[in-house]
């Protein structure tokens, strides 16, 4: 096992992608997918009530738009977790890793847990996303800082577990540039853009919107009052937001992007202009794989078979460190040991 240069992400079907996600995530994702492995984290979905058939299309819509966004399934490998036994397996062995005071101080769990009807995978899950993240010998994760914390999790797991069973997991850093673009609500930009706000949120901009909606939610985008072309996030949120939009997409500076505009409502309309252009021919390849599926899950399964060769091969590696036995070999049946000669022996029965 050595370490190579290898980025691994996943994004939970937890709703419908927004424009944060693209920015933060999607568009990034296509800028650094040789040898990456970018996956639907959909058996994170399961941690909170959720209905079936809606968690299948968003999977599955999700799916679409990392291939529609611009992953090259034969550059990248991109696939659904639950199609990975490997994640679910070494996630046990971490959970026989970590320790209770540690997922007790995890975020989602001490704003969501304790309650009735808590679902205890809510408590364990950050050891699934820790093997999500150790099964890849990934070395780069880019994560949001509303997520860091798990990857300090899988770091100190991956350090524990090698201490105590011998070298196995390659320690991840976080990737810096997971940083750098942060799309707050259009209506309340005090707050992040949210995947998880009801679907008509007004100050969401998603993925699949339409043009007319889009065009609604950025006239509508709250600013303030003074009139001034000013980049300052800390006083005038509603601005730098816009400008950090229009500036992620023109790969220019707020500044740059307030210098060129008149006032708030050419800020909008400029803003309106590049969000559509960029997003449109997304939701258009979007809409063709949603529409027939069969190209769509032809990728994910040579994706889920790509990435089980890596997987099944850092989870044996972990089961034999750790002490588990194995008697199924690569055949799926029971190998005997080495010199093991069977004896066949015949029970006669008494007589009638």
């Amino acid at each position: 096992m050595s370490p190579q240069s290898r980025e691994l992400s996943g994004i939970t079907p937890s709703g419908a992608l927004t424009l944060g996600n693209y920015l933060g995530a999607l568009r990034r994702f296509t800028e650094h997918q040789d040898d990456a492995f970018y996956f639907v984290a959909n058996l994170h979905a399961l941690t909170t009530d959720h209905h079936p058939e809606q968690l299948r299309r968003a999977t599955l819509s999700t799916a679409a738009l990392f291939i529609a966004a611009g992953l090259d399934p034969e550059r990248a490998t991109v696939f659904l977790q639950s199609d990975v036994p490997a994640h679910v397996e070494l996630s046990y062995l971490l959970e026989s890793t970590a320790h209770l005071g540690e997922l007790s101080r995890m975020i989602q769990f001490k704003q969501k847990g304790g309650r009735p009807g808590t679902r205890a995978s809510l408590f364990t899950y950050p050891c699934l996303m820790a093997a999500d993240i150790l099964l890849y010998d990934a070395t780069d994760v880019p994560v949001g800082g509303d997520q860091s914390q798990h990857l300090e999790l899988a770091r100190d797991l991956a350090i524990r577990f090698n201490t105590l069973y011998g070298r196995t997991f390659v320690v991840p850093r976080l990737a810096p540039a997971a940083f750098t673009t942060r799309v707050r609500d259009l209506a309340d930009p005090t707050t992040k853009m949210s995947k998880s706000a009801p679907a008509d949120a007004p100050g969401v901009i998603r993925m699949l919107d339409d043009p007319d909606t889009i065009s609604r939610k950025v006239r509508r985008a709250v600013t303030d009052s003074d009139g001034e072309l000013r980049y300052d996030p800390d006083v005038k949120p509603g601005i730098a937001n816009l400008a950090e939009i229009l500036a992620a997409l023109t790969a220019g500076t707020p500044e740059q992007v307030l210098d060129s505009v008149s006032g708030y409502g050419a800020l909008k309309q400029l803003c309106t202009d590049v969000v559509i252009a960029e997003l449109e021919p997304v939701r258009r390849r979007h809409q063709e794989l949603f529409a027939d599926p069969a190209e769509l899950l032809g990728m994910l399964a040579v994706g889920a078979a790509r990435a089980r060769t890596v997987a099944d091969a850092v989870v044996t590696r972990a089961r034999a460190a750790i002490g588990v036995v194995s008697a199924v070999g690569a055949s799926g049946v029971a190998d005997p040991p080495a010199g093991y000669h069977a004896v066949h022996t015949v029970k006669r029965l008494p007589p009638s």
